[in-house]
C-alpha cells in the first residue's frame, strides 16, 4: 500500500503529482482488480482509482505501483525512466529502486521501454515461490494484437488474449516460464486504465 515519506525527500523545486484521491479505498479497489486479473487469466479489468500520473506511465500502471510497491518491495525500472516517475514513486511509496530485475519484487516496463526477459527476473525459490518478481508491462493494446489461446487454473475452457506490443518472443519465453511452476514470474499487462493478468500457472496453446 502507499506509504508516503517526508516531503523533504522530494527534489528541490519539483512539484509532485498527488497519489490516490482516497488512499485506502482506491488502493483496496486496485488490489482487488489485480487479484481478479490474476485469478482469471486473460480477462481484461478496468482500474477506476484516480491519482496523478507521471509522464511515461499509464493510469493503470501508476495505480498498481501505488498499491503494490512500498518500502519493503524493491522495484526495478528501466534506465531512462523519467525523473518525475522516480520522484513520484519514492515520495508516495518509499520504495528502493534496484539495478536488476532479479533483485526486484516488482519490475515495471512503461510504454516505450524494453521489458526485461522473464528469465532475468527472480523466479522465487522452492521454499518461497511467492518471493518471485512480478512484472508489469505496458502494451499497445489488449484486444487488437495476435491472438493467443490461454488455459489453466481460473480459465473454464480456453481464454483468448490479443495483446499487441508484447516483447519479441514473449510467448516462447512464457512457455519456459510456465514449465518452472511453482517457480516463475507472474505478469500484469497494462494499457491505459486496463489490466490483464498472466500468472505463471497459465498455459499458452499457440
Amino acid at each position: 500500500m502507499q506509504q508516503p515519506i517526508l516531503a523533504a525527500a522530494a527534489a528541490p523545486g519539483r512539484t509532485l503529482l498527488p497519489g490516490f484521491a482516497d488512499p485506502v479505498d482506491d488502493a483496496q479497489a486496485t488490489f482487488r482488480a489485480a487479484l481478479d486479473a490474476l485469478a482469471h487469466p486473460g480477462r481484461i479489468h478496468e482500474i477506476t482509482a484516480e491519482s496523478g500520473v507521471p509522464a511515461g506511465l499509464s493510469p493503470a500502471m501508476t495505480a498498481l505501483l501505488l498499491t503494490l510497491v512500498d518500502v519493503d518491495t524493491p522495484l526495478w525500472l528501466p534506465q531512462g525512466a523519467s525523473a518525475d516517475t522516480l520522484a513520484f514513486l519514492r515520495f508516495h511509496c518509499g520504495c528502493p529502486i534496484v539495478p536488476s530485475p532479479a533483485l526486484a519484487r516488482f519490475a515495471a516496463a512503461p510504454a516505450g521501454f524494453e521489458a526485461p526477459a522473464l528469465s532475468a527476473c527472480h523466479p522465487g525459490d522452492p521454499a518461497y515461490p511467492d518471493q518471485s518478481t512480478t512484472l508489469l508491462i505496458e502494451v499497445a493494446s489488449l484486444d487488437a494484437g495476435p491472438q493467443a489461446m490461454l488455459s489453466g487454473p481460473g480459465i473454464q475452457s480456453r481464454q483468448a488474449l490479443a495483446a499487441a506490443g508484447l516483447p519479441e518472443g514473449f510467448w516462447r519465453e512464457w512457455r519456459l516460464n510456465h514449465q518452472r511452476f511453482p517457480l516463475g514470474v507472474d505478469v500484469l499487462l497494462t494499457q491505459g486504465r486496463r489490466i490483464c493478468g498472466l500468472p505463471r500457472s497459465t498455459r499458452v496453446e499457440n
